[in-house]
């Protein structure tokens, strides 16, 4: 056996120990003795809630605790380590920076129900944020409040639905392309809208055709990805919106993908009425993880009064307060006024690169993107020919002659010490790869990617069973997926504990 291979062993064995059994009579720490009588616990604790001990329960020392989760996080992977190819998430690299500012005392221990005049620095943040981004994005007003893209969806579409009920009728129906991020139709359904789809084109954008035979006056929006999920430039933008407002109908961008135009583009010129804007993807905000996010909502003048409240709103003396006087909002979104830690990490990233600074990075994603494609396009089937910005989308045609998919490459992907990229989205492309490297990672990282790819696409061809059974080299194999998903262990139980 291989030093690895006995390292892992004893890992995984150490990990059953640890999880399953312990050791009787282990402690991590002693609690002092009682001081509180007997007869007053029983007073204000309802007997039917205490037990006399706790048995079955895994007994540990702090070591045991320690090196358990220590040992876990060394088995993660994470950004800190190397590239995250996912597509359409924009897993880059968080500046430490960020962090030590969301830490401040002053930020970190602010509450927003104290006075105003106690939280001036902290609105000043939001203040400055909502700016930044109103510039960014080409639009009027921003709120902070949405706590992640899909809630940044519902709050623009909610606020859709009042602007036309402002007008004497909310309209029935929002139009989705069919390359559409997945959370677009649920949004437009919990906002008691029906989805009505549009087609894609040959060459992945929306066919203009058919969003002209689409609308029409029960038309109350279109949701549009711009890029697109394909990484595509929908380069007849300015033509969708104009068709959409020819109908009094409005234009609602999913702003997932605006890491590719920043400094070179604006939603806001280009006809978008309404975005959300992914902290946590675009401005280096922590992504993943279960949170926090957070999705801001950008939109047009015409907009603006239904934006919910709080806004951070300006007094006569130039001080900052939380404006609740809002009698067209939607109403509240989120608890206060959104993720406030995101907002100082966002703020801090922006000022720090400044205008150049962020078109740069647009700049540099776009090249590392192609970069990607121009190494590979000859190792796996590009479904359109159409150019591509910040993401490049493969399928998996190619490796399916030898019944090799996309789920078996991305899985072999990590025996080289990858994450997978993004696998079967967008499903307007069969076996779909889609991979995003961002601007943080270097020409050498990419290099290293490309040639694991370029290695799975060789072992495919000519030895297929390899990446169909990967992968080999991680400390859990390839697992009964259907399985995991119908019948979950969702807690743990001890062996020795009586069967319930």
């Amino acid at each position: 056996m291989s030093e690895q291979n006995r390292t892992s062993t004893h890992f995984q064995l150490n990990e059953r120990l640890v999880f399953e059994e312990g050791s009787a009579g282990r402690r991590g720490f002693n609690l002092p003795a009682l001081d509180v009588p007997q007869r007053r616990i029983s007073e204000v604790v309802d007997q039917g809630m205490l037990r006399e001990s706790i048995d079955g329960m895994p007994e540990l020392s702090e070591v045991d605790v320690i090196r358990h989760f220590t040992r876990l996080s060394t088995w993660n992977y994470h950004i800190d380590l190397g590239l995250y190819p996912l597509g359409s998430c924009s897993m880059k690299y968080n500046p430490r920076i960020n962090e030590r500012m969301a830490r401040l005392d002053g930020f970190m221990h602010a509450h927003p129900l104290m006075p105003n005049e106690l939280i001036q620095g902290a609105l000043e943040v939001q203040k400055a944020l909502e700016q930044c981004l109103a510039e960014i994005s080409g639009m009027d007003a921003v709120s902070l409040q949405p706590a992640a893209g899909a809630h940044g969806e519902l709050t623009g579409i909610l606020m859709i639905r009042a602007y036309h009920e402002s007008k004497g009728r909310a309209r029935t129906k929002i139009l989705i392309p069919d390359s559409a991020h997945g959370t677009n139709p649920a949004s437009v359904a919990i906002s008691g809208y029906v989805v009505e789809n549009v087609p894609s084109n040959a060459g992945g954008t929306v066919d203009l055709d058919s969003l002209r035979k689409a609308v029409d006056g029960e038309v109350a929006a279109i949701m549009i990805t711009n890029p697109n999920t394909l990484g595509v430039f929908e380069s007849q933008i300015s033509e969708i919106a104009e068709v959409l407002h020819s109908h009094g109908a409005l234009v609602y961008m999913d702003g997932a993908n605006l890491n590719a135009m920043m400094g070179i583009t604006r939603p806001g010129d280009f006809g978008a009425d309404v975005l959300h804007i992914n902290l946590h993807k675009t401005f280096t905000t922590p992504h993943g993880g279960g949170g926090p996010g957070s999705g801001p909502v950008a939109v047009r003048k015409i907009l603006e009064p239904f934006l919910p409240y709080p806004t951070v709103g300006v007094k006569p003396d130039n001080s900052l307060f939380f404006d609740y006087d809002r009698p067209q909002s939607i109403g509240k979104m989120k608890a206060y006024n959104g993720q406030f830690g995101m907002h100082v990490r966002a703020l801090c990233y922006i000022l720090a690169n400044g205008p150049e600074g962020l078109k740069e990075v647009s700049e540099i994603a776009v090249l590392n993107a192609n970069y990607i494609r121009a190494k590979l396009k000859d190792s796996y089937a590009l479904p359109y020919d159409s150019p591509t910005l910040h993401e490049v989308v493969f399928s998996d045609r190619i490796q399916a002659r030898k019944d090799v998919h996309v789920g078996d490459i991305g899985k072999r992907l990590m025996d080289y010490g990858f994450h997978p990229p993004t696998v079967s989205f967008p499903l307007i492309v069969p076996g779909a790869i889609m991979i995003e490297p961002t601007e943080t990672e270097p020409k050498q990282e990419l290099d290293a990617f490309i040639d694991a790819m370029r290695v799975i696409a060789r072992e495919a061809e000519e030895t297929p069973e390899i990446v169909k059974k990967a992968p080999h080299t991680t400390r859990i194999g390839r697992i009964d997926e259907a399985g995991a998903a119908r019948k979950p262990v969702l807690r743990w139980k001890s062996p020795t504990s009586p069967a319930r």
